[in-house]
């Protein structure tokens, strides 16, 4: 996930309105199954420079493959050879694309790889960060740091950058002695050059799709901590030790939950965390190495920043479950992703503070959503986005596909009942693990373990755009003793014609002397339900238990008829 919510501000985007969904315009025609990527990089830092040889190993899906294709941006390559052979292989290349002609046609059972040498000058994918300097003094080294998501890999890698293969990755990090350069997987060797330099290898022993690749250089102190064989690393600044471990105290334990919750171990063989300057998000959950915005985490130990640091370190360890083992098959179902990661952090909330501090930080997703929702008639896509261009990070993060997403998971929970919705995420992750997924993938686990047609919910709320808006009327006839409620679907900005609503509403009515509990589902654009409560209603509340938070409401005071 990028994580958007900043401690400082939260953006906020503005965004096309989605079309009908389809995943015939979200997926990506694919030719190859890469198995590997295995790459050598150094740089020169005045330049920008990054000095590349890559090595792809890939089989074809279908006989007959001639030619490689991979997206290569504004990269300039220097050679282009068979790995096995040495042998120098043609190629055309349009500054976008790179095409590779094969020796021969191979079928689906024959193995190749190709090794690229090249440089590049990257616009995107990598940054190099100056170092912070006061009175003379290095206060904060050097950097260099990737993101890769969405679609910012290919600009320093030859890849198949989208998100429905997965591979390995083997790095190998060439960084002036006295930097670290932290990685994906296992550190295999830290070598010391004889030119002063220093070569980190690390290698991950699982697939993983490309964006996901990464690592961080620059001089940083390594706090070293474990949950039970799994190893952590909290790379701060020098001198930051006590940072470390406000900021990251809680990472076991949020280990712990999503482990109960999941009925998944940790699925990887570590988990650093790492802050960055400059980094432009909150967070992002590169596989085993997460990167952290420094001026979010030195919050960390703060009254207010220490809440929005938990949910942050929450959000993104979540993503090893929901993102990098269960990952998007395409941009459109991001969704799958970042909703998950989202609502993890409530979960958290609910385990470590109860009850009452996850449904505040539900309200929160949903009041999010609102703000955001309220800024112009053009803020609004499905959960499923078909609006989605990994060219523009506005058309897909935002809070619809992270606090919306959230809050409908919670709707959902609310729905099926807490069985049924912990037993569909676990046969959901168990059934996809280490694979890509669709929005399809997530409904068959819900209808399977709630045993129900979910078709009507995923309808409304992963692929409608806007949310419910109802006017509800009440009145109370001291008469008769009747109190009534006039419910009135109305349309959205965003949802003409008017798309009506399937909402089991609970209603809370309180008298002087008695609480009545009703219950009723609305379907219909006008629904009216009447109690015989006698005494004229002190309090009246829709949903008093927040089950379905993404409604918009709008009852006027109670008002009595004229006699």
């Amino acid at each position: 996930m990028k994580s958007i919510y900043l401690l400082s501000a939260c953006l906020i985007l503005l965004f096309v309105a989605q079309s009908t969904p389809s995943t015939t315009k979200v997926n990506r025609a694919r030719t190859v199954d890469i198995s590997n990527y295995t790459y050598s990089l150094s740089f020169n830092r005045t330049t920008k420079t990054v000095f590349g040889e890559a090595t792809v190993t890939f089989k074809p899906l279908a006989d007959g493959l001639a030619k490689l294709e991979l997206d290569a941006r504004a990269i300039k390559f220097s050679s282009v050879l068979d790995a096995k052979s040495g042998k120098t292989l043609k190629y055309s290349y349009d500054s976008k694309t790179i095409a590779v002609e094969l020796p021969k046609a191979l079928d689906v059972s024959e193995e190749f790889a190709v090794k690229f040498k090249y440089s590049a000058v990257p616009k995107k994918g990598i940054y190099f960060v100056p170092a912070l300097m006061r009175s003379g003094k290095e206060v904060r080294s050097a950097q260099i740091w990737t993101q890769g998501e969405a679609e910012e890999t290919r600009y320093w890698l030859p890849s198949y950058d989208f998100p429905d293969d997965k591979a390995t990755t083997e790095q190998f990090i060439t960084v002036p002695d006295g930097e670290t350069a932290i990685g994906n997987g296992r550190l295999i060797e830290s070598k010391l050059n004889r030119n002063k330099t220093r070569t980190f290898h690390y290698k991950t022993d699982f697939e993983h799709s490309i964006y996901l690749t990464s690592f961080v250089i620059g001089k940083y102190l390594k706090v070293s901590d474990t949950y039970g064989d799994v190893p952590l690393g909290y790379y701060v600044y020098p001198g930051q030790e006590a940072l470390a471990k406000k900021a990251f105290a809680k990472t076991k334990d949020m280990m712990r939950v999503f482990e109960e919750v999941t009925e998944i171990k940790y699925p990887f063989n570590k988990y650093d965390q790492i802050i960055a300057a400059r980094f432009p998000f909150g967070g992002m959950e590169n596989i085993t190495a997460t990167t952290l915005a420094d001026t979010e985490i030195q919050a960390a130990g703060t009254p207010f920043g220490q809440g929005n640091v938990d949910d942050l370190v929450a959000h993104e360890l979540a993503h090893s479950w929901f993102g990098n083992m269960v990952t998007c098959r395409n941009w459109a179902e991001l969704w799958l992703n970042e909703s998950f990661a989202s609502y993890m952090e409530a979960v958290y909330r609910e385990r470590s503070k109860g009850r009452s501090d996850y449904l505040r930080k539900i309200n929160e997703d949903a009041n999010m959503y609102f703000s955001y929702s309220s800024v112009s008639e053009l803020a609004r896509h499905g959960l499923f986005n078909t609006t989605a261009d990994p060219e523009n990070d506005e058309t897909m993060f935002d809070p619809v596909t992270y606090n919306k997403g959230s809050a409908i998971l919670h709707t959902l929970r609310e729905e099926i009942g807490d069985e049924a919705f912990w037993s569909g995420v676990r046969s959901y992750l168990k059934a996809n693990a280490f694979k890509n997924v669709e929005t399809g993938d997530l409904k068959k686990a819900f209808e399977i373990s709630s045993g129900r047609d979910l078709g009507w919910f995923f309808d409304q709320w992963m692929y409608r755009t806007g949310h419910p808006e109802i006017g509800v009327e009440q009145t109370f006839d001291k008469e008769t003793g009747e109190f009534a409620l006039e419910f009135v679907q109305t349309a959205a900005k965003s949802d003409k014609p008017l798309n009506l609503y399937v909402l089991p509403l609970e209603i809370l009515v309180r008298t002087s002397q008695k609480t009545f509990r009703e219950k009723i589902v609305l379907k219909e654009r006008s629904q009216r339900i009447t109690i015989q409560t006698v005494l004229k209603p002190e309090r009246v509340e829709i949903d008093p238990e927040h089950k379905i938070p993404l409604k918009d409401l709008n009852m006027p005071p109670l008002e009595e008829p004229e006699s």
